[in-house]
């Protein structure tokens, strides 16, 4: 049997602070850590203690084009997955921050729905047995 865990996924955003913040208030995730990171940029890892998501940006004031139809790109990030216990009080509180909720789910063993957050991520979120 495997010890193999996936730690964290890596993905570029508008500002990593706000979208940082979101994530802690949504999960009740922490920050990790945050700081410079390559090319000139800042990332912030936000999650628990055994895994993260790093929210990275560069800071040449660019700005970042969201991709089109990640379904129909190779490489492309389709959704991040998220489990919580309380499905309900999750919503709600992604709800009051104006975001819309689709594609709810009951099966076996859980249920769901998703969301876009502010950088077009959709984001899963599941919990199994309540």
């Amino acid at each position: 049997m495997s010890s193999a865990f996936l730690e964290h996924v890596n993905v570029t955003v508008k500002d990593p602070e706000a979208t940082a913040k979101k994530l802690v208030d949504w999960f009740d995730w922490r920050i990790r850590w945050n700081g410079a990171a390559k090319n000139g940029g800042v990332s912030y890892h936000v999650g628990n203690d055994t895994s993260y998501i790093a929210l990275y940006s560069s800071l040449n004031g660019t700005g970042h084009a969201q991709a089109a139809d990640s379904y129909h790109t190779a490489g492309g990030l389709n959704h991040v997955a998220v489990v919580v216990d309380d499905l309900d009080a999750a919503e709600q509180r992604i709800l009051n921050d104006g975001y819309r909720t689709h594609s709810h789910g009951d099966y076996e063993p859980g249920r769901r729905f998703y969301f876009h957050e502010d950088n077009g991520i959709e984001i899963e979120v599941v919990s199994y047995g309540n």
